[in-house]
């Protein structure tokens, strides 16, 4: 449905609010896409607490062949699809539907750990910890989407209390943060970079980690490796850290395939990351990539490739613990895209 994005304003400038879409393969969608076609969208509450809506948000619903011959009287299917694209058919009808709106509760999960001299300044890292659920009663478990972002999150964390249990904690302070509502449309991040808990003038950079537990196809018989997306995006400097500490220890093959501006995945602003660096936030995006269970009920933890998740998660820690530690926070030295 490509053609939507051309003819949306064009509906809209004519005051249209119901959109009607009839397909022969209406079943098959709907069989094939589930809750994606029959079930409604999330998206954040106001701050008034009440549901928003959309300006000139319209209603779409599927109809079948029978619909369309109903409302087109005594023409078939067959010979409406015939007629010319823009040509207008009249036909009159009656529709009633009923809308509703109701609220879920959600949290993002904050710990933080203080830093010493520089403890205004904050080291950000973001997994999110939700997934799809359930789907026509199949148990999607998200494993690497994103269960092993999670854990590896969690793991530094753990690694940065420890190092300041014992008298060596990091200067800057790290905020660590589970986030929610990724698959709806990066709403747990959305939802802290419009209220931060500390200032994002003080945020001195994002890391965050999706997915960095399996291997895609492009890489079956490669080294070990990891995509990096948007280290030098907004800073240089950020790009030089991460490299910095891949050298000390991981030394994992670092892909930037997907950090291409060109890049037709468009993954720079699929993550959490994109929400901090919306707001000119230096960040970083670790992923291993798309693989078959991406977004399926075969994601679980049976698949995980350990050890090139402990070498991943070795990578993030070391450029996190650069970041809290060097003398100097780095720079702001180029312009993001919107």
């Amino acid at each position: 449905m490509a053609w939507l994005g051309v003819t949306l304003p064009v509906l809209k400038s004519k005051g249209i609010e119901v959109v009607l879409l009839a397909t022969p393969r209406m079943a098959q969608l709907v069989d094939e896409l589930g809750q994606h076609v029959g079930g409604g969208r999330m998206r954040l509450a106001n701050d008034e607490k009440k549901p928003s809506r959309r300006a000139n948000s319209m209603q779409f619903m599927f109809i079948d062949g029978k619909a369309v011959d109903d409302l087109v009287t005594d023409m078939t299917w067959g010979k409406l699809s015939k007629k010319k694209a823009g040509r207008v058919v009249s036909a009159a009808a009656e529709i009633r539907y009923r809308s509703g709106q109701e609220e879920l509760i959600a949290e993002n999960v904050l710990a933080f750990i203080e830093g010493t001299d520089k403890k205004d300044e904050i080291i950000v890292l973001t997994a999110h910890y939700d997934h799809i659920g359930v789907e026509n009663g199949v148990v999607y478990n998200g494993a690497d989407d994103d269960g092993t972002g999670t854990v590896a999150m969690i793991e530094i964390a753990e690694a940065f209390a420890l190092a300041k249990a014992q008298g060596h904690g990091p200067r800057r302070s790290v905020l660590v943060m589970p986030v929610s509502g990724e698959e709806k449309g990066l709403l747990g991040s959305r939802y802290y970079s419009e209220h931060p808990v500390f200032p994002l003038e003080n945020t001195v950079a994002d890391l965050n980690i999706d997915m960095i537990g399996r291997v895609d196809s492009a890489h079956a018989d490669s080294d070990p490796y990891i995509y990096v997306i948007g280290s030098d995006r907004l800073s240089s400097e950020l790009h030089a850290v991460n490299e910095r500490a891949n050298s000390m220890g991981p030394d994992l093959v670092l892909d930037y395939t997907f950090n291409a501006p060109d890049d037709p995945n468009r993954f720079y602003y699929r993550s959490d990351h994109y929400n901090f660096a919306r707001k000119g936030v230096p960040s970083i995006f670790y992923f291993s990539g798309v693989h078959e269970d991406y977004h399926q009920p075969g994601d679980d933890v049976e698949k995980i490739m350990f050890d090139l998740l402990v070498q991943r998660t070795h990578l993030v820690f070391h450029t996190a613990w650069i970041l809290a530690n060097q003398e100097d926070r780095i720079a702001v030295d180029k312009v993001s895209e919107p």
